[in-house]
């Protein structure tokens, strides 16, 4: 559901901008659930003494219609120099001074704005991967297909298993996971991620200006990772829900037959810049990508607003332009052909009635002061953005998780993203069997414990419900985890699924299909399973939680702020024609 509000603020911050010319999140972890460590096997390195001192580099965007030359100049004139360009959306990628920098280029009747090319997204996941209790029983999933699926109780629930008998994919449809890569060595995804067409575009960055740790020591020489890479696990575990390959081996995916690219665009611990992310949304359009699944927040800003009084000229200008180049990224896409799906978050609110930001900015470290938010003109991105399928998270039994952020305006979909309380007063609550089982890397789960050295599940792997798999294609490893971020990718499976189904060949692209983005998102909500809000409010706490987490639910049974048009069916979007 496209939030118009989200696209009057795009056409706001143009106006806002030229007025200007004459910048740990909550979304990404719950306070009361502990996120995953992102341990990571590294390359020995020395820890730095100080900070290295990190060039500054910035996205420059261009006013609509203005002369590259012009904005060029006004780069020249502020001390700075141009590195690279993305043509897509009229941006200019630049080095230049530290200080003053933002004020002076934007001051160019030539140029809408700039932000610092530094991390502005955050994985929206990593709410927890389990308790230290055994798994326990939640929802069953469907039975007979590859041997983990009985633990998916999401492929049931959203009819996947009965999907397949009549679209298991077609791997002429293109699925770009944007996140923290993708492991494909894993034995469930190497014969489904298409390498050739797979792009890195971040550098690890090991520490923050301030010294802080942000990715740790360079995995590889360069600090850049292949493209067959995850040191995180986030868009390991993303990928598998969208197509893990059904072989009898391991587990299966929504749609176990169509291709993944990884279009990389997160750090390993988590953040996103801004420009790896538009740069990944302009390449997958060009590439004739049909889905692309944005699992994440845009940081370091909570809200992106577009004149808040507490933030300084430079932090106006930076999230003016964060606004305006996602918008431009967003709607490249989609014009081109790109169904967008989003999570919603994880901060437990209504995204149309915000609360008052302290955790922005969240990048350097120790960065974040108190500032008002006000939903006129403050958005999240890039559930907010334009063309985005705004996704919330319920778990087994149905209701809304706790955690997932919900609202009329920005919702479209509820789907399966695992709920660690849910089932109170049954074995299964508190357990890791209420989250998404998904596949993991290896050296992500040896470097945090869960697995030793020689490749077995430790005793607190296996309290955690890590689970492995070997055959002749060697050993997989699936864990748990819960968040929007592993209910968006069941929606973006299903959106694949559509285009399998629906698509027609794409005559510029010989031997993949084509489908409008606004056709397949018709379909996604119209065979979408009504449910109506549980009630006016629904309390959380009777599992513990306190009264903040209480969530109310607007709108009627076919409409509703706690899960959009309703929980994403597979079997009947499949069958929608």
């Amino acid at each position: 559901m496209k939030s118009p509000r989200a696209l009057a603020l795009a056409a706001a911050a143009v106006v806002a901008a030229v007025a200007v010319a004459a910048v740990a999140q909550p979304g990404a972890a719950g306070p009361v659930e502990a996120r995953f460590a992102s341990a990571r096997t590294t390359v020995e390195q020395p820890a730095p003494a100080a900070p290295a001192a990190l060039p500054t580099h910035y996205t420059v965007l261009l006013a609509e219609d203005a002369d590259r030359a012009a904005a060029e100049a006004a780069v020249t004139a502020a001390g700075g120099r141009v590195l690279r360009e993305n043509a897509a959306i009229e941006a200019l990628v630049v080095e230049g001074p530290q200080s003053g920098f933002i004020e002076a280029v934007a001051a160019s009747e030539a140029v809408f704005g700039a932000a610092t090319a530094r991390p502005v997204g955050r994985t929206a996941a990593a709410v927890g991967q389990g308790s230290s209790a055994a798994p326990g029983h939640a929802a069953q999933g469907p039975a007979g297909l590859d041997p983990l699926d009985a633990q998916l109780w999401g492929l049931a629930m959203i009819g996947a298993d009965a999907a397949r008998a009549t679209e298991p994919g077609d791997r002429g449809v293109h699925v770009g996971i944007l996140d923290s890569g993708i492991d494909a060595s894993h034995p469930d995804l190497a014969a489904n991620v298409d390498l050739a067409l797979s792009r890195n575009f971040v550098t690890d960055i090991p520490v923050d200006p301030n010294g802080v740790v942000l990715d740790g020591p360079c995995e590889f020489e360069g600090c850049v990772d292949p493209a067959g890479h995850d040191g995180s696990g986030h868009g390991t575990h993303v990928a598998g829900t969208v197509a893990a390959a059904a072989n009898g081996f391991g587990l299966s995916g929504v749609a176990p037959n169509v291709t993944l690219v990884n279009i990389r665009a997160g750090q390993d611990g988590g953040l996103l810049f801004l420009q790896p992310v538009v740069d990944a949304l302009t390449y997958g359009a060009d590439i004739g990508l049909d889905v692309i699944n944005m699992s994440f927040y845009v940081d370091p800003w909570l809200y992106n607003c577009l004149d808040n009084p507490a933030d300084s000229p430079a932090a106006r200008i930076e999230q003016r332009t964060t606004i305006e180049a996602m918008r431009r990224a967003l709607t490249y896409a989609h014009e081109a052909g790109v169904t967008l799906v989003g999570s919603l978050g994880n901060n437990h609110e209504d995204l149309g009635k915000p609360r008052a930001d302290a955790s922005s900015p969240n990048y350097p470290s120790q960065s974040a002061y108190q500032r008002p938010t006000d939903n006129r003109t403050c958005v999240t991105l890039p559930a907010e953005g334009p063309h985005v399928i705004g996704v919330s998270a319920v778990g087994p039994s149905g209701i809304k998780a706790a955690y997932s952020n919900y609202g009329t305006e920005q919702i479209s979909l509820a789907a399966p993203g695992g709920y660690l309380r849910d089932g109170a007063g049954t074995p299964s609550f508190g357990t890791p069997g209420n989250l998404i089982l998904s596949t993991y890397p290896q050296h992500v789960l040896q470097a945090a414990g869960d697995v030793d050295a020689a490749g077995e599940v430790t005793q607190q792997g296996a309290q955690k419900g890590i689970q492995r798999a070997c055959g002749a294609g060697g050993c997989g490893y699936y864990a748990y985890l819960q968040g929007t971020s592993m209910a968006a990718p069941h929606v973006t499976g299903v959106a694949a699924l559509v285009v399998s189904r629906f698509g027609t060949p794409d005559p510029e692209r010989p031997g993949t299909l084509a489908m409008p983005p606004d056709a397949v998102e018709e379909i996604l909500l119209a065979a979408a399973t009504e449910r109506a809000c549980p009630a006016p409010v629904v309390s959380y706490t009777d599992v513990g939680l306190p009264a903040e987490f209480d969530a109310p639910c607007e709108g009627t049974p076919e409409f509703n702020g706690h899960y959009g048009a309703g929980i994403v069916n597979a079997a009947a979007a499949v069958a929608a024609r």
